[in-house]
């Protein structure tokens, strides 16, 4: 007799009112997981691994191993991380589009959506397959409809680049993964990542108000990659690391860009038309 044959007899024979109790002590002595499922563990298999946290902004998808990085503690706490950045681009995006490397697991996304005025977009970037994975959770936890998110780094040309996302210790680099420029790292730290650029990504006819990147010192070929949106839109341009002057005086110094001020641990460039 079958275990659903046996349940069913038990049922019509024993009262029902003693029927919670019998389902109690069943569950309480079954077995916790069917023995096919025993011999797999979770590091294993593509199970993502996350934290659900709320800040006054909306909803994340942290990733479990990055629970060390200062990012996702200010976020997992419930505030907000690096508020100055968020807000300046919010007041600034206007009536054009913003783009957002680096998301991470989306931190700025919810903010970043609901600041842009009707039609506008947000374009966001994560290479990192983990990363981009809550960043996408992010996304349908705040159901964030104006928000397209890519899982590619950028870069001057399109391609195929490695990702470090692991220090030597063996800890998730968390928002501090980056492009690897030299093929000095085990395979295990890193992960092949596609590439893309900005000029090939967003469409021509898109606005841009706000360029925020991220990259982890890849700016100045990010940058490269994004020269014919920057000449055609002039946005202002919030960037981790800055390019080299020599890059600035062949590329944004002609288009009256200059250094206005730092945001957070960012530099903003302005060009000339904006006062």
């Amino acid at each position: 007799m079958g275990n659903s044959s046996f349940s069913r007899l038990a049922k019509a024979i024993i009262p029902s009112s003693f029927h919670p109790a019998l389902g109690r002590i069943r569950i309480k002595f079954a077995p916790r997981t069917a023995p096919r499922f025993r011999r797999w563990q979770y590091k294993n298999w593509p199970v993502l691994q996350c934290d659900i946290a709320y800040n006054m902004l909306g909803g994340y998808c942290v990733p479990i191993s990055s629970r060390h990085r200062y990012a996702a503690q200010v976020v997992l706490r419930g505030n907000v991380y690096e508020p100055e950045t968020i807000d300046f681009i919010v007041q600034n995006a206007k009536d054009g589009d913003v783009i957002h490397a680096g998301a991470f697991f989306g931190d700025f996304l919810p903010a970043l959506s609901r600041g842009c005025a009707p039609l506008c977009k947000v374009w966001a970037f994560e290479p990192d397959p983990e990363n981009y994975r809550c960043a996408l959770t992010t996304i349908l936890i705040n159901d964030l409809k104006n928000v397209s998110l890519v899982n590619a780094g950028l870069g001057e040309a399109s391609g195929i680049g490695k990702l470090v996302t692991h220090d030597e210790s063996g800890k998730s680099l968390g928002e501090l993964s980056h492009i690897q420029l030299q093929s000095s790292r085990p395979p295990s730290d890193t992960a092949t990542v596609k590439i893309v650029t900005i000029d090939e990504t967003i469409p021509s006819d898109r606005k841009i108000s706000v360029l925020h990147l991220d990259v982890e010192g890849y700016e100045e070929q990010a940058l490269t990659g994004a020269l014919r949106t920057i000449y055609r839109s002039r946005p202002l341009l919030v960037l981790e690391d800055v390019p080299s002057e020599a890059w600035l005086t062949k590329h944004l110094r002609p288009l009256g860009y200059r250094i206005d001020r730092r945001i957070h641990h960012n530099t903003l460039l302005v060009p000339a038309a904006i006062v």
